[in-house]
């Protein structure tokens, strides 16, 4: 998949969660991320610099990569 499209999805689930606050967002952004998008999609945003995402989705994809590194 194109990782510009990745990261345009990835900034509009977060967007989506922004009302909710920094932390929750954030959780909710990487909680949805993490269920719904296959793992050669994360696998690619997770190899990109992730300097087109905003901060709540940067974030995100930061606490998954490090999770999934960790496991």
């Amino acid at each position: 998949m194109d990782i510009e499209k990745l990261c345009r999805m990835a900034n509009q689930i977060a967007a989506n969660f922004a009302a909710t606050g920094r932390d929750e967002a954030v959780a909710s952004t990487a909680e949805h991320i993490w269920k719904f998008w296959d793992p050669r999609m994360k696998a690619e945003i997770y190899a990109d610099d992730l300097s087109r995402l905003s901060p709540i989705a940067k974030a995100a994809i930061e606490k998954l990569k490090a999770d999934a590194e960790a496991a």
